[in-house]
C-alpha cells in the first residue's frame, strides 16, 4: 500500500480558471493524472469560459506568499510550477518565497503572451520576470511570442528556435523549451529544447482540434509531475510533451468556443 509519505508533491503557482481548462484547475488534474498530489497558491481570480475572459481579480501578494509559505512548511514540495502571476509585485513575491523556502525544480510557464500573440501582463511584470524568476528556473517554457520579446527577434524558422533557446538560455534558466504551437506549416508543435549543451528539437504527430485550451498549463504541469517522479528535466518534457498530444486526441467539446484538452483521457 502506498503511504502518505511516499506520495511526490507538486505546486503549482497561478491563477483560478472558472470554466475549468486551464490553470489551477488544469495543473491539478494533470497533477493527478501522474499519480502526484497537488497543492495550489492562487494569484488571480479569473471569469472565463470557451469564448473568452471577461474579469480578472488578483489576489494580494501576501496571500500568495503565505499559500506557498503553508504548503511548504507542512507538506513538502517535490516540484513546482508557475502560471499566470499576472503583475509584477506577484512575480517579486514568488521569486522571494521561491529562493527562501528552497524550492527547486521550478518549471516556469512565463504566460507573457497569448499563443494568438496578444501581450497578457505589462512591462514592467516583464522585466521583473527576465531579472527575478528567469534566473530560478530550472524549465522555463515560452510560446513562439514570449520567446520573440524574451530575445527582441522575430522567430520564423527552426534555425530562429534555436538561437532563441541558446539567446533566452543566457538569461539564467537551467533548461529552455521554445514551443512551436503558434509555428506555422511543418514546424507547429515543433518544440526546441536547450540546456547549454543539448539542443534537441521535440516533434509529435499534430493532432487537427480547434480544442487546445490550458495546452501550455498542461504541459508545464506534467514536466513538473515528471521532475516530482524523479524524472532528468529533459525525459520529463518528452514525457510531457506525449501526454500533452495524447489529451489533445481527447479534448473536449463542451462549450461555444475553445474546449479544452481531455486530462483524464483513460477514461473518456
Amino acid at each position: 500500500m502506498t503511504t502518505l509519505a511516499t506520495i511526490p508533491v507538486a505546486m503549482t503557482i497561478a491563477g483560478s480558471d472558472s470554466g475549468g481548462g486551464a490553470g489551477i484547475q488544469a495543473d491539478l488534474r494533470t497533477f493527478a493524472f501522474h499519480r502526484v498530489h497537488g497543492t495550489s497558491a492562487l494569484t488571480c481570480i479569473t471569469a472565463q469560459n470557451t469564448l473568452g475572459v471577461t474579469r480578472v481579480d488578483a489576489l494580494p501578494p501576501e496571500a500568495v506568499a503565505a499559500q506557498m509559505e503553508a504548503v511548504v512548511k507542512d507538506i513538502g514540495v517535490q516540484a513546482t510550477k508557475t502560471g499566470m502571476l499576472l503583475n509584477q509585485e506577484i512575480m517579486a513575491i514568488v521569486a522571494e518565497q521561491v529562493k527562501a523556502l528552497g524550492l527547486g525544480n521550478l518549471v516556469l510557464d512565463p504566460v507573457m503572451v497569448s499563443r494568438t500573440g496578444a501581450q497578457l501582463i505589462d512591462d514592467g511584470a516583464i522585466a521583473t520576470l527576465r531579472s527575478s524568476l528567469i534566473p530560478l528556473a530550472t524549465v522555463l517554457t515560452p510560446n513562439r511570442y514570449e520567446a520573440q520579446i524574451l530575445v527582441g527577434m522575430e522567430i520564423h524558422t527552426l534555425e530562429d528556435m534555436q538561437i532563441a533557446a541558446r539567446q533566452i538560455h543566457q538569461l539564467g534558466a537551467k533548461a529552455v523549451l521554445v514551443k512551436g504551437g503558434g509555428m506555422g506549416g511543418d514546424l507547429r508543435g515543433v518544440d526546441v529544447w536547450f540546456d547549454g549543451q543539448q539542443m534537441e528539437t521535440l516533434t509529435t504527430e499534430t493532432v487537427a482540434t480547434t480544442d487546445t485550451h490550458g495546452t501550455g498549463c498542461t504541459l508545464s504541469a506534467a514536466i513538473a509531475a515528471n521532475l516530482a517522479l524523479g524524472r532528468e528535466p529533459l525525459t520529463a518534457t518528452y514525457l510531457a510533451k506525449n501526454y500533452v498530444t495524447t489529451a489533445l486526441k481527447h479534448s473536449l467539446r463542451i462549450g461555444q468556443g475553445q474546449g479544452p484538452v481531455g486530462h483524464f483521457f483513460p477514461l473518456l
